[in-house]
């Protein structure tokens, strides 16, 4: 694509995003309580904190208003973060104005910036402006409200006042708690010239403003956005590592990517995330595919020209089911088990988070290098790579396959100019001529 992606500050091209859901970060499930573990985040080298919707959700009991999630989940809690009751209000449940202030301030001092989550494509069924602004969201003929696939009422983006009302709220938060910007959910359903518009209001509150679209529509990384999801990306990944399909499909998919998006665009590259975390067991990919296959794909996604992004409790290597719907009031059985920050294996977890944190900060190829895919001679099994910049090379190969491989890349080495970032069960058979052993799920990242 010929258009070019909004161009990213060098610090946003070398940030890490952390996700906050609140009612699995702690048991408590409150901003106060996820406020005392941002040491513990800045210590992991995170840089952009990204908090679940915190906005009061609404409480309607009635079913055929819940989403098939919500009703899955069993634990009765009428409360979706993503059904939201009143977009100015912080819910009870977090706690209030001053915890939220407090959260932002603490984050702020250790250097962290705090993304919040906007829910602007439906409303809860009594959120609080739809008697007084029946235009607020979409009717049919007969004036019923238009309900969209979650069973909520859709907003409509056609009444100029619903939009002056979100442009107010978009400020709001920004203003009144030094928000640095904001995640936006199902961001493609809303028009891009709501988003346009938004931006430019709240860049006059805070240039530097970050913007991340829940959506992979390629026109909205122009202007309205720095960053899309890419769920083809993160989709393929769980297949790879779940040996359904070769690791040549992820080259393949970057390649399409890039050919599809405006030149620069940026996705976050993300493994796991409250979508894919939640309500089964079997998704939780500690337990599916193991923590070994975990840790090479976090490495793939720390490596590659995207922002990482790492999901609550990945760090210890949390392997317990998550619930959107669980928290102190209904069902608080399930949070993350920080008790594994103790184990050998949480230890270690977190150990290779803080490494791979640092290279994305430190090496400036991971940051501001161009790809180039290597072809190999075990493509169904081996990922390779180099990153390239005016100031460095980097080599990268990772083995996403349980079987230890033996290959040889295209790439010539000079084995006395090579120096090893990071290893895990690579050997060089010949250095000269890329051929390698490694290991299942092993990796390396070189200098060369």
């Amino acid at each position: 694509m010929e258009q070019s992606g909004k161009a990213l500050a060098d610090e946003l091209n070398k940030a890490v995003i952390y996700q906050i859901s609140l009612r699995a970060f702690t048991l408590e499930g409150t901003l106060r309580e996820a406020a005392k573990l941002l040491p513990h985040l800045a210590d992991l080298g995170i840089d952009i904190v990204y908090l679940c919707p915190i906005v009061e959700a609404d409480d309607d009991e009635r079913r055929e208003y819940w989403s098939e999630r919500q009703k899955a989940a069993k634990t009765n809690n009428p409360k979706n973060p993503y059904r939201i009751k009143d977009y100015f209000k912080i819910d009870e449940e977090y706690g209030a104005d001053d915890d939220l202030k407090g959260f932002v301030d603490t984050a702020h001092s250790l250097g962290l910036k705090v993304l919040l989550d906007l829910v602007y494509l439906h409303c809860g069924p009594n959120a609080v402006f739809i008697d007084s602004h029946p235009d607020f969201v979409q009717r049919g003929e007969n004036g019923q409200i238009v309900m969209g696939r979650w069973h909520f009422p859709l907003l409509n983006f056609e009444s100029r006042g619903l939009r002056e009302y979100l442009f107010a709220n978009m400020e709001y938060f920004v203003s009144k708690f030094q928000a640095d910007g904001y995640r936006c959910d199902v961001g493609d359903g809303c028009p891009l010239d709501f988003w346009l518009e938004g931006r430019k209001r709240l860049e006059k509150i805070k240039p530097e403003l970050i913007m991340l679209n829940e959506g992979t529509n390629p026109a909205y990384l122009a202007e309205a956005f720095d960053m899309n999801y890419h769920f083809q990306w993160s989709s393929a990944l769980l297949k790879v590592l779940r040996n359904e399909e070769p690791a040549k499909l992820l080259e393949q998919i970057w390649l399409q990517t890039k050919e599809r998006d405006p030149i620069g665009g940026k996705h976050i590259m993300a493994l796991d995330t409250h979508d894919i975390a939640n309500d089964s067991l079997d998704r939780r990919l500690e337990k599916s595919v193991g923590s070994d296959a975990v840790e090479a794909a976090l490495l793939l996604n720390h490596t590659l020209d995207g922002i990482p992004f790492l999901y609550n409790g990945y760090e210890v290597a949390d392997d317990l089911r998550h619930n959107l719907f669980s928290n102190r009031f209904y069902g608080r059985d399930i949070a993350i088990k920080w008790s594994n920050a103790l184990t050998e294996k949480g230890k270690r977890r977190m150990e290779f988070i803080k490494k791979l944190n640092a290279l994305r900060h430190r090496e400036p190829a991971l940051s501001a290098g161009g790809v180039s895919w290597l072809p190999n001679s075990s493509e169904e099994a081996l990922i390779s790579f180099t990153r390239n910049s005016a100031e460095q090379d980097l080599a990268v190969f990772v083995n996403l396959s349980k079987n230890t491989v033996s290959a040889e890349v295209k790439l010539e080495l000079s084995p006395a100019k090579v120096k090893p970032l990071l290893n895990r069960g690579v050997s060089f058979t010949d250095a000269s001529k890329a051929q390698l052993r490694i290991a299942p799920y092993g990796y390396s990242i070189l200098e060369y």
